[in-house]
């Protein structure tokens, strides 16, 4: 039976079987090393002209190849794990080709471009740091879900195809339906709010969404994954940025716990007004055109004055201006101001939230005067016809987050395979 790498340390003087790829291979002529991988680790293979059938039937292997070895575990001090194997049957499983990019990355070797990379994806993905991204991914969400569980929340799956845009009748991806035409999801906007009015207190959504942009970014894509929740009965706001920092504290305890992180989250995160972020980020000579959001400029400057002044690598921009917000967003009936908010850590924007408008004659209002008609709108708009509850919730971007987390140079790097502008294969 096969048993996993790791497992061996404590497996001395015992005959074991494993299988994984051919990390490395040295031949010295009377003796050879394989160091042999699997997702657990790697070990030292040891065979020579003591056994000559083994000793032979390696002599054409090449790196990458998957083999099944059979063999005593010795001590060995010359290697890290302090064990190697002692091969007594090799069988080669699947032999690999001359490899296009390199599995194993050796010092001072020349960095393959990001391009070639992703077109040779599952060979990049071997890499031990590859393989952590995604560690970090399923811990994240394990402990975002636990909280989601113990919060009384109800997981729904919407559906990508949709019959008018979700946002607006921009960077939408139009496709043939039979004989009319449909829109892939820019979001699960309106039906995590068609849950709410469907009596679902606690709502959240993990799924595909799609934006038409020809955005070259390190952080856009035409096609991601999407973490949504949606909650009932909320004062404001600020109910919205207290469920999602519980929600990531809960993610990032996860992460540390399992030894992927040292970082630590303290909450609450700082919660900063537009404006008042501007004003600091003037004050520290950053200052751009956009007069009602934030450059990626301005959301790295006003990431390092709040690190600098509370520690948190967390913050809330609140109070946007209703001309940079979707038409949904309530807004404050006194200054106009949305009671929206955007979610930056370590200098990009995470998370895009809001207390939602529930009232239908101020949403339709709202529509109306961003150009929308009503009739284009009539499924999402009866929702509000029949009684809702106060309600608001959060999309979130957890490629941005993997990324940020481990420092990765582009948001496409935290992403399995990733899709952009120019970009549909493998």
């Amino acid at each position: 039976m096969r048993v996993s790498i790791n497992s061996i340390l404590t497996q001395k003087n015992q005959t074991v079987t494993i299988a994984g790829y051919v990390h490395s291979i040295r031949n010295q002529g009377k003796i050879a090393f394989l160091r042999v991988r699997d997702v657990t680790g790697s070990v030292q293979v040891v065979t020579g002209v003591w056994n000559k059938e083994v000793f032979e039937s390696i002599k054409d292997l090449s790196v990458e190849s998957v083999v099944q070895v059979e063999g005593l575990v010795k001590e060995s001090k010359q290697v890290p794990e302090g064990v190697e194997i002692d091969a007594a049957k090799i069988t080669i499983q699947s032999t690999a080709l001359p490899l296009p990019i390199p599995v194993v990355t050796e010092k001072g070797a020349e960095e393959v471009d990001v391009t070639k990379r992703f077109d040779y994806r599952w060979l990049d993905l071997r890499k031990k740091e590859s393989q952590k991204i995604f560690q970090v991914w399923t811990v994240l969400e394990q402990g975002i879900r636990e909280y989601f569980s113990e919060n009384s929340f109800t997981q729904l799956y919407s559906p990508a195809l949709m019959s008018a845009p979700s946002e607006s009748g921009a960077e939408v991806f139009e496709v043939k339906y039979f004989e009319g035409k449909a829109y892939l999801a820019q979001s699960p906007q309106f039906y995590k709010q068609m849950a709410i009015a469907s009596g679902f207190e606690k709502v959240f959504m993990v799924g595909p969404v799609f934006r038409a942009e020809l955005s070259f970014t390190t952080r856009h894509m035409t096609e991601f994954t999407g973490w949504d929740f949606e909650i009932a009965h909320i004062t404001s706001h600020h109910d919205v940025m207290d469920t999602e920092e519980a929600m990531l504290k809960s993610g990032f305890a996860k992460l540390k716990s399992k030894g992927l992180i040292d970082e630590e989250i303290s909450v609450p995160f700082a919660r900063i007004s537009l404006a008042d972020a501007k004003a600091k980020l003037k004050r520290a000579g950053i200052t751009s055109e956009k007069v009602g959001d934030l450059s990626p400029d301005e959301e790295r400057g006003i990431c390092k004055i709040v690190k600098e002044e509370s520690g948190s690598e967390f913050v809330f921009i609140t109070d946007y201006p209703k001309d940079h917000r979707a038409f949904y967003h309530m807004r404050d009936e006194e200054t106009g101001l949305t009671k929206g908010f955007d979610l930056l850590y370590k200098g990009v924007e995470i998370t895009t939230g809001a207390q939602r408008e529930h009232r239908i004659e101020k949403l339709l209002a709202q529509a109306t005067e961003k150009g929308l008609t009503e009739e284009g709108l009539s499924d999402y708009l009866s929702f509000f016809r029949y009684g809702v509850p106060p309600h608001g919730g959060v999309g979130i971007g957890p490629a941005r987050i993997v990324a940020q987390i481990l420092g990765l140079p582009s948001v496409k790097e935290a992403t399995f395979l990733p899709r952009d502008v120019k970009r549909l294969r493998p």
